[in-house]
């Protein structure tokens, strides 16, 4: 029997495999340093600002420390986790009650101590994580709004194809998913990955949202 210490790899990405890959491998080489066992890798391709019932790769997350499978938790960076700070803060707070320690890479820091106590170092460091992913978010969303609102008001038809008949509002409906994606944080090559749109349709949409 093993004695090495089973973990779970769990990766999100929003757009592209080849992202997921990167986290993978970078999990696993860190894995492989600390001489852990990955006994799984979940896997979602789901945005961060998706419903928990979504979140499937976090759910078996769960499962897998319910079960007593695993004893750690690898993700790349909180981000990852959500960008809802409710979800991240559930699957924390619910792996600190199985005595699993989740663990972030870009910081390299770990929620619980070797003696299985909490660590209030990742307590304070995923508090400030959180809410400066919060405050980016907002200031991006109230961007949004703002455009929009400013471009109803003098009527602007901006971000339009050349030689279409839609109005500013029509076009940002058209583009619904590509206003939500850019709402989410996205940068506009991420948007267009995600939407299959072109990236100068992206950035249409952007300036007829941000233009005043």
């Amino acid at each position: 029997m093993s004695n090495k210490i089973p973990v779970a790899i769990l990766v999100r990405v929003s757009t592209l495999k080849q992202e997921n890959d990167r986290q993978i491998s970078e999990l696993q080489a860190y894995a492989d340093s600390k001489g852990y066992e990955v006994l799984e890798v979940c896997e979602e391709q789901v945005s961060g600002m998706a419903d928990e019932s979504a979140r499937h790769g976090l759910h078996r997350a769960e499962e897998l420390a319910r079960a007593g499978t695993i004893k750690k938790v690898l993700v790349h960076e909180v981000s990852r986790l959500a960008r809802r700070n409710s979800i991240a803060h559930g699957f924390i707070e619910t792996l600190e009650e199985l005595k699993v320690s989740l663990y972030w890479h870009q910081q390299g820091i770990e929620t619980l101590l070797p003696n299985g106590k909490r660590n209030p170092a990742a307590g304070i460091m995923f508090a400030l994580l959180a809410e400066m992913a919060r405050a980016e978010r907002e200031t991006l969303s109230e961007r949004i709004k703002s455009g929009l609102q400013e471009a109803r008001r003098k009527g602007r038809k901006l971000g339009r194809p050349e030689g279409t008949k839609d109005s500013t509002a029509d076009f940002l409906k058209k583009h619904s998913d590509i206003v939500r994606r850019l709402s989410e944080g996205h940068s506009v090559r991420n948007t267009a990955k995600i939407t299959g749109k072109g990236g100068s349709t992206v950035q249409r949409v952007k300036a007829a949202i941000v233009a005043a």
